[in-house]
């Protein structure tokens, strides 16, 4: 067992929680991209004030830290490299309340020097996590699966059908799913130029939905996306790949408010197959920044 996180730093953390965002809606956006087991959300009750909501969960994790550690550490990492309160300026009171959320989250700054033997114990174990994907590419028989997913991927650059295109599609999504163990819970199928499909991620399941079409993916495709999400249980989480991006507008419409969804583009997609990036890690840092930032749409080129 790694050294306990300082019960400072628990109060500390519980004080900046409360302070980040107005919004409870807000707050369960971000905990529930930050928690690798989300559910625990739906246990809380959310007609309660917001101090004690996270008070409730906050011991419940501290209480079972030989369990919720990492998330305990994920929650403090998150809420310190949180820089922008402009949201919190829109509202009644805003400079004060932008004040506030600040000063709460430098002092869960300075309680990390108490706690940085564990950080340093988190960062070897992200290190070792990165040398363990290292030795899985170097196996054969992973490295022989890519390859030929790659292949079946460049299949698509050049077919005009799109119905072609959407089982070509297909067949490479379930693919990188099943290797990387990303726990599909429903057959993904086609319709029209859409695949449809479900799987399970860090205790959180996913919507998935992906097109391949010439032009970007524009508002109402994210809407229907989201419309679905909405009918779900409140841990649900949608990802959407589209191979040709997002337009302007369809990202700004998604990125405030409560984040349901997160992108990925054939750019994303094609560092996965290429083995520069997997999957797991791919999707762990685009929730991290949607959590953190609002950004839905991290690419590539900022993570590599």
């Amino acid at each position: 067992m790694t050294k306990k996180i300082a019960p400072a730093a628990i109060q500390v953390l519980k004080e900046a929680l409360t302070h980040i965002y107005w919004y409870k809606s807000e707050l369960r956006s971000f905990l529930s991209h930050t928690l690798s087991d989300s559910t625990i959300l739906s246990q809380l009750n959310w007609e309660d004030y917001k101090r004690n909501i996270i008070a409730t969960l906050v011991d419940h994790l501290a209480r079972n830290e030989e369990v919720y550690q990492r998330d305990i550490i994920r929650l403090i990492d998150e809420v310190t490299r949180i820089n922008d309160f402009s949201h919190l300026r829109k509202l009644e009171d805003g400079i004060e309340k932008e004040k506030n959320a600040k000063n709460a989250v430098e002092a869960l700054k300075k309680q990390l020097s108490g706690n940085q033997k564990i950080r340093e114990q988190e960062k070897e174990a992200e290190k070792r996590r990165e040398e363990a994907h290292n030795r899985i590419l170097r196996v054969n028989a992973v490295q022989n699966k890519l390859e030929e997913i790659n292949k079946d991927f460049f299949g698509l650059l050049t077919e005009e059908n799109a119905q072609k295109r959407g089982y070509i599609l297909e067949k490479v999504l379930k693919e990188l799913f099943l290797l990387f163990d990303l726990d599909p819970k429903a057959s993904f199928r086609i319709t029209g130029e859409q695949i449809d499909g479900a799987f399970s991620f860090e205790g959180t399941d996913y919507l998935l939905e992906a097109k391949w079409q010439k032009k970007p993916v524009d508002a109402k495709d994210l809407d229907s996306l989201a419309g679905k999400l909405s009918r779900k249980l409140e841990n649900t989480l949608g990802l959407f790949l589209s191979v040709n991006g997002y337009s302007e507008d369809a990202v700004k419409a998604h990125s405030s408010g409560r984040r349901l969804v997160i992108l990925m583009d054939g750019s994303d997609l094609m560092a996965v197959i290429e083995g520069r990036i997997d999957l797991v890690q791919l999707l762990l840092r685009k929730r991290r920044k949607a959590a953190e930032t609002g950004n839905i749409y991290l690419r590539i080129h900022e993570i590599l």
